[in-house]
């Protein structure tokens, strides 16, 4: 994510929020199939 303004919730005040990495997750096809059958119970 990029750095961006932000705001203590607390106080009000303004604060700069640092850019960070945040994970991601893409299921593979199997896994998608798997979630998806409608024949299983």
């Amino acid at each position: 994510r990029d750095a961006r303004a932000g705001r203590n919730p607390r106080t009000g005040e303004p604060v700069d929020v640092r850019a960070k990495h945040v994970p991601f997750f893409k299921s593979g096809k199997e896994l998608r199939e798997r979630l998806n059958a409608e024949d299983e119970g």
